[in-house]
């Protein structure tokens, strides 16, 4: 294959994936939109506060249940099919709300959350696990990067214009706008260069080895099941304790969310609204801001943040959010707004990415599992801080919910260090380029780059482009 022909390819690839992610900006700008107006809307119809908390519950179970099945779900249908779907049947049960008469709208409003929570999810799964089929390999972190700078301008843009639209236009409008963001979302999942129809020969005759598939042998030498998300825990170092973390980190991201409108309301009642959008907007610029440095920093050096920066991340970013609710003055709680939403940014781009490194089968079964925990922190959290918020503060029960994920973080990292410093000590041990200090990765710029890579199978499998999933413990 010329050079000519695979950076014609590539340069293909980009441009899809770069319209695919418009599409899931798009999307996610009606999904912030409406978590304002569903929310409103669920009150407005039932006239009791608790139902905007069961609708959520509904919601963040139906996701639950949506991680322990995605791998099931993608064994029978190819990935660009279930992409096309999750969109259009949020997108229907979107319409049935809006169809829906007065009598049937609360069992009505129950059933949308039910599927937005668990279309979402599979979405979201089955994207990431698939990132790499769609850029190549080496082009994980600017393609996460690019990918999470665009929710994060809808989230800016479907939070700030949320009142506007709810008190102008009304539900009905707010609805139909979502409905119209995920149809356009599966017409750009249409163009993907991927199979639409369902895919044949899944996991379990793909020839791959045990391990992922799932079995091993027992004490007497008989073969027994491993359920494959186990096996793809134990597949890389310390990706349980990674995977651990993240679910606390949801945990501390539920006190967080639900604090902020008790802190704003505690300091200034009569306009409660200003603090919370002045942070997340705030919060969202510095998301975005450390997307476009990522970005620069991988296509000049051609190394990733890797596991260590998982860590760091969620380090800066839980202790930010503590700082949030310290009763800084405005510019201090503005600056540390700004570091939150950058250590937040660097949180998910690092992590995604690690978990991109696993070879196909495993990638899947890895992310479907961390949305389920993702899923159980946030939803127990929720849970558990409303209870809290009635009888502390908000400044110490961000304290402790976001001082654990510190906490595991610092285990984390310590454990990822560990194993770096092992891996460096064993003779004539293959430390991969992207985490060695001065190397870098091949660039395309770089003369005879394809034929290297071509030549030597660089990638996840050979370490040419990885993310530090081979250095993340011993």
């Amino acid at each position: 294959m010329t050079s000519g022909t695979t950076s014609g390819r590539a340069a293909l690839q980009e441009r899809r994936y770069r319209i695919l992610v418009t599409g899931y900006a798009i999307s996610s700008y009606g999904t912030f939109l409406n978590v304002v107006a569903l929310s409103l809307y669920v009150y407005a119809v039932t006239d009791r506060a608790l139902a905007v908390g069961v609708f959520m519950a509904v919601r963040l179970a139906a996701g639950f249940v949506a991680g322990l099945a995605v791998v099931a779900v993608l064994a029978r249908w190819s990935a660009k099919g279930v992409m096309f779907w999750a969109n259009v049947a949020q997108a229907a049960a979107l319409l049935l709300l809006v169809l829906a008469p007065d009598g049937f709208r609360t069992g009505t409003l129950f059933a949308v959350s039910a599927v937005v929570g668990a279309s979402g999810t599979l979405f979201m799964v089955t994207l990431r696990s698939s990132i790499p089929d769609m850029v190549g390999e080496g082009r994980h972190t600017w393609a996460n990067s690019l990918m999470v700078s665009g929710r994060s301008m809808a989230m800016v843009a479907g939070f700030a214009s949320s009142g506007v639209v709810v008190s102008l236009l009304g539900y009905t409008a707010a609805f139909l706008v979502d409905m119209a963001t995920f149809l356009v979302c599966a017409l750009t999942v249409l163009l993907l260069p991927m199979p639409l129809s369902p895919a044949r020969g899944g996991d379990e005759s793909d020839g791959g080895s045990d391990s992922e598939k799932g079995s091993e042998m027992d004490g007497q030498g008989r073969r027994r099941r491993v359920p494959a998300a186990l096996v793809a825990l134990g597949t890389v170092p310390v990706l349980g304790l990674m995977v651990a973390l993240r679910g606390i980190d949801a945990l501390g991201s539920s006190s967080h969310n639900a604090a902020l409108p008790v802190y704003s309301t505690e300091l200034d009642a009569d306009n409660p609204a200003v603090f919370v959008s002045v942070f997340w907007c705030v919060w969202a610029l510095g998301n975005v801001l450390v997307q476009q440095v990522l970005q620069r920093y991988t296509k000049r050096t051609g190394r990733s943040v890797g596991a260590l920066g998982f860590g760091l991340g969620t380090i800066a970013m839980s202790g930010t959010f503590i700082l949030a609710f310290a009763g800084l003055p405005w510019a201090a709680t503005v600056v540390v707004a700004l570091l939150a939403g950058a250590a937040d940014g660097l949180t998910e781009v690092s992590y995604t990415s690690h978990l991109q490194t696993l070879p196909n089968p495993l990638r899947t079964h890895a992310f479907g599992l961390s949305a389920t925990v993702e899923n159980l922190g946030f939803g127990v959290g929720m849970i558990v801080v409303a209870a809290a918020l009635d009888v502390f503060t908000p400044l110490s029960v961000v304290g402790v919910a976001h001082g654990a994920a510190i906490v595991l973080a610092l285990v984390y990292v310590a454990r990822v260090l560990r194993g770096r410093r092992a891996q460096e000590a064993e003779p004539g041990s293959d430390v991969p380029e992207s985490d060695v200090p001065g190397s870098h990765e091949p660039r395309s710029d770089e003369p005879g780059s394809d034929e290297r890579e071509g030549e030597s199978g660089a990638g996840p499998a050979r370490g040419g482009h990885r993310d530090g999933a081979e250095v993340s413990g011993g």
